[in-house]
């Protein structure tokens, strides 16, 4: 009985996913564009590299080298990249390809800003969220290849109207 149910509303569930998913990165984008957000873009960077192995170091300061000419774009670009990711999960656009880029955009999240969730130690109880968003993209990936076509989406529209548009679109 359960599973009718879930079967029945896969298109309603699925589209839900991808909104609330969709609203988390337009929230999280529209924050970057807060006073003085790009004034301590570096030392979430710096603060990152604390703590993380040796190894790691050039990492970080290639990114804190490469960002400490001009924090504010790199804030701003980051800010409309996760603005415009967050519209296109709530209308389901261009969803193949929002999904990877969404992906690829969180994991160099969780790579730079986020340190790659570490340091790892006794104290250490969250690995970041940059990766867990790069494993909810997967998720939406798979569910798209496994259960079709989303028809409560705007690539559905455009399908329609657009033949070729299927090939941006959707996960075969």
């Amino acid at each position: 009985m359960a599973e009718q149910w879930f079967h029945k509303r896969r298109d309603a569930i699925k589209t839900f996913i991808r909104v609330v998913f969709g609203i988390v990165w337009l929230i999280d984008g529209s924050l970057k564009f807060q006073p003085g957000m790009s004034d301590t873009f570096i030392q979430m960077i710096q603060g990152a590299a604390q703590g993380q192995p040796a190894w790691l170091m050039p990492w970080f300061n290639f990114w804190a080298s490469a960002v400490a000419p001009n924090p504010a774009f790199w804030v701003s670009f980051i800010g409309i990249c996760e603005v415009l990711l967050g519209l296109a999960l709530i209308f389901g656009f261009m969803r193949k390809i929002s999904y990877t880029l969404g992906a690829l955009l969180s994991l160099f999240i969780w790579s730079i800003p986020e340190g790659l969730g570490g340091p790892y130690g006794p104290s250490s109880t969250d690995i970041g969220t940059g990766i867990i968003y790069a494993l909810v993209f997967l998720a939406l990936m798979a569910i798209n290849a496994g259960y079709g076509p989303s028809r409560l989406s705007l690539d559905h529209w455009i399908e329609k109207r657009i033949s070729w548009w299927a090939m941006i679109a959707e996960f075969e």
